[in-house]
Order: C-alpha cells, then sequence, then structure tokens
C-alpha cells in the first residue's frame, strides 16, 4: 500500500471541499470493497476522507409523503434489521442478508454498496488486460473463462457483472439515490444510476466527480404482503449470486395490479424490464404468467461459452420466487414454494 493522509471530518461541505482540491483523494465508510481494491494494487488514495461521522446520512426515517429515507452511512446490519426497513420493505431486508458475511455487514454501509466494483476475475488481476481498468485494453472473460459474467446488457468491451444483492431489492422497489457534490444536490432513480458497459465499461454508475450518496429513499409501497428474494449461489453464505431475483406484487381479488421484478447477477447493473411487469398486470400469479414475464426480462440475453446456463437458471429463478412472493413464509429454511 502507498503512503496516504486519513481524514475524519464531520461535514459534507467540509468532504467535498477537501475531495476537489486534493488529488487522488478517495471518500471512505466503512471500506470494505477500497480496501481489496487497495490491496489488490489496483487503487492509489492519496488520502482517505471518512465520512462515517457526518450525521447527515446517519439515520432511517419516515417521510412526511409516506416513504422511507435510508442513509448512506448506515450500515447494511442496521438497515436490515432495523425495523422500519423489516415491517415496510423486508423485500430489502431479506436481499442485505443474502449478500457478504455478518462481519462484512457489520461493517458496510449503504452507500458503499451501492458502489462496489465488479468481481470479474480478470479485473482484480492486475497483470491482466480489462477494459475497465485500462480502457482499449481488450476484455479477456469474452473468450475466457466466463461462468459467472453477464448474459444481459453486455457489450464488445465487457461482460462483467454488477455484485450488490442490496442493488437488485432496492431496484424492484423503484428506489431514489440521493447525492451531495461541492455545489449541487440532486436525486438520480436507482434505475438510471448504475450504466450498462457500452463502450465506457469504466464508468460505472452516474455519480458526477466528488459527488457523495446521502441517501436513499423508497417509496410508499414496500410489497411487504407479496414479495421474495431469491439467491442462487455455488455455496449457500459468502457467495456472490449466479442469479437473483427480486420480486414485489401487489394482489387484488386474485390478480396482479402491481408488479416489480429486479434480476441480479446477469448484468452490469441491476436488471429490469417494465414491458415484464406490465405484462403480468391484470393476470393471475401462475406459472404460467410468470414463465411468460421472464421470457420478456430474458430476451436479447447473450450466452458465453461457459455461462449459457444462466438463462435457463434465471428463467426458473423467477418463476419460482413468483410462486414463494405468493406466501412470503415460503422463503422460511425447508419450506417450499406455494403451487
Amino acid at each position: 500500500m502507498n503512503n496516504f493522509s486519513y481524514l475524519k471530518i464531520n461535514e459534507l461541505a467540509e468532504a467535498t471541499a477537501i475531495h476537489a482540491t486534493q488529488s487522488g483523494s478517495q471518500y471512505i465508510g466503512g471500506g470494505t470493497n477500497l480496501l481489496d481494491l487497495w490491496k489488490y494494487n489496483l487503487i492509489h488514495p492519496t488520502a482517505l476522507i471518512d465520512l462515517t461521522r457526518v450525521k447527515e446520512g446517519q439515520n432511517i426515517r419516515e417521510l412526511e409523503d409516506g416513504s422511507v429515507r435510508i442513509g448512506a452511512f448506515v450500515t447494511n446490519a442496521d438497515t436490515a434489521y432495523n425495523p422500519l426497513i423489516e415491517q415496510r420493505y423486508p423485500l430489502l431486508s431479506r436481499a442485505i442478508l443474502a449478500g457478504a458475511s455478518g462481519q462484512i455487514r457489520n461493517m458496510a454501509t449503504n452507500g458503499g454498496n451501492l458502489l462496489q466494483r465488479t468481481r470479474c476475475y480478470y479485473f482484480y488481476d492486475p497483470d491482466l488486460p480489462c477494459n475497465k481498468r485500462n480502457p482499449g485494453s481488450g476484455c479477456p472473460a469474452i473468450d475466457g473463462y466466463n461462468r459467472m459474467h453477464a448474459i444481459l446488457g453486455t457489450s464488445d468491451e465487457c461482460i462483467a457483472v454488477y455484485p450488490s444483492d442490496m442493488s437488485v431489492a432496492l431496484a424492484a422497489l423503484g428506489a431514489t439515490v440521493n447525492v451531495r457534490g461541492r455545489d449541487s444536490i440532486r436525486s438520480i432513480s436507482l434505475e438510471d444510476f448504475h450504466r450498462l458497459p457500452g463502450n465506457t465499461p469504466h464508468i460505472e454508475n452516474n455519480l458526477r466527480p466528488g459527488e457523495i450518496i446521502t441517501s436513499l429513499d423508497l417509496p410508499a409501497e414496500g410489497f411487504r404482503n407479496n414479495y421474495s428474494y431469491l439467491k442462487i449461489r455455488d455455496r449457500n453464505s459468502y457467495a456472490f449470486a449466479l442469479v437473483s431475483v427480486a420480486i414485489g406484487l401487489t394482489l387484488s381479488e386474485g390478480v396482479v395490479t402491481q408488479a416489480r421484478i429486479a434480476l441480479g447477477g446477469v448484468a452490469h447493473k441491476p436488471w429490469r424490464k417494465t414491458d415484464a411487469e406490465e405484462f403480468l398486470k391484470g393476470k393471475a400469479p401462475d406459472e404460467v404468467n410468470f414463465k411468460k414475464a421472464a421470457d420478456i426480462l430474458l430476451e436479447g440475453a447473450r450466452p458465453f461459452q461457459y455461462n449459457a446456463f444462466k438463462i435457463e437458471l434465471a428463467r426458473r429463478a423467477i418463476v419460482r420466487n413468483g410462486m414463494m412472493a405468493l406466501d412470503p413464509s415460503s422463503q422460511l429454511p425447508g419450506a417450499q414454494p406455494s403451487a
């Protein structure tokens, strides 16, 4: 690791001012991903600006319009176990608890979770080319070992996947990301926050230089009665998703009146298609209709040598998770999805 300065600040204005004047500085919350990148010699910060004392972004509260604001500096664990989140947004709680390990969730912040980098093996090996690390150098994953890689939204420049479980649930819930820069405050829908790789895979989100995520806003509707998060992975803990699915449903008189579906482990960002959600409206929540919605979600999927299995895996996961959303108690260990 290189030499660096460590600055513990109390105000966001102070943080953005330092970042603007000190080249090579980085914001740090829990640091769980930043330290990984540093140890692998992928980043070399000259200064760490610690945000954990900033009061703004440290709580979870209901707003006047019934929506809920989650501070960006609250840890993943505190968010997952917060009574307001457990009661109104159990989909988010389940997704967070499916990610990483207990120790990491105790340190990782919500803002940092959104900003974590891909876990592509080629990205993490500085001796190999990677368009994320060195634009224009190539993407060895395309013709290499690509079992964990994307099948949707890929480009000839990058087929990496975005690893966050939390963000998949946030996408399904229709969350908004609030950010602050040195001279601006703005909001970005979660759907527009992360980017597909295109020809600039090194630009992973739509933050402007120096901006800080301050909070996340969740709509009043949290799908607390009919929801499910399903994560399919190689082992039962501390593993990234091969495919994950977040589903929230609103039902009335046996038909779907509102549906949200987001996929993880398949693209460079949480994957949603509103056409699939619109298809389900007014229809019975059954395996036939969930399969048709899955076909819409997976239109244009592009498999590679080692990950073609993800297409059928995702299709079956969507159907299974849709049925599980009809009875959230089916997500308990040993339970079977409702028929």
